[in-house]
């Protein structure tokens, strides 16, 4: 066989069989608390900076005993704006630390919890009457669940500027969010 042949063989195995999984901002080489979920669209946010944790008792055990409030993020796989958040967002170290530092960070896939995604878009629907809700659907909430903030996709900036005045409101008076509280109750 021709010798330019093994050389381009050869450079074609070397440049496929490395990887790019350490290109993210803030990568988590360890991984986040989705590392072991079966679900591809929790295992794509399984190395983000974020300190994910999936829907289970362990994250909302630890959002009560520990008084923080949530954020409920909810996607899925072939969503396009989930996609540009995690990468505008979610992987970002400013607001990975913020997410970190004073909340406990729920990622559910909403094909897995089409459950949980309706109630969470229920409280979309009623807390913004005009309408705007879709996927990401991400939501602020008590330590308990109740929604604070649903909405949308939002920028970084955006999204940064949400969370430092939320949990500011709620360092000053955690009592103050709950007159935010809409008719809809989530247990």
């Amino acid at each position: 066989m021709n010798p330019k042949f093994y050389i381009i063989l050869l450079f074609s195995i070397i440049i496929f069989s490395c990887n790019n999984k350490g290109s993210h901002i803030g990568n988590n080489q360890k991984g986040n608390h989705l590392i072991n979920e079966t679900s591809p669209y929790l295992l794509e946010h399984a190395h983000n900076p974020v300190d994910w944790y999936p829907w289970k008792d362990e994250a909302l055990k630890k959002a009560k005993e520990s008084r923080k409030l949530m954020i409920v993020s909810i996607g899925y796989s072939s969503c396009h704006w989930c996609h540009v958040m995690e990468r505008e967002s979610f992987s970002d170290t400013t607001v990975s630390r913020i997410m970190n530092n004073d909340f406990i960070s729920i990622k559910i896939d909403r094909e897995e919890r089409p459950d949980i995604d309706n109630v969470y878009m229920t409280a979309c629907q009623v807390i913004n009457q005009n309408g705007g809700c879709g996927w990401p659907l991400n939501a602020i909430t008590l330590p308990d669940g109740q929604a604070v903030w649903v909405g949308t996709y939002l920028t970084k900036d955006e999204w940064l500027k949400l969370l430092t005045n939320i949990q500011s409101v709620y360092a000053e008076d955690p009592n103050e969010l709950e007159k935010w509280l809409g008719p809809l109750i989530i247990n």
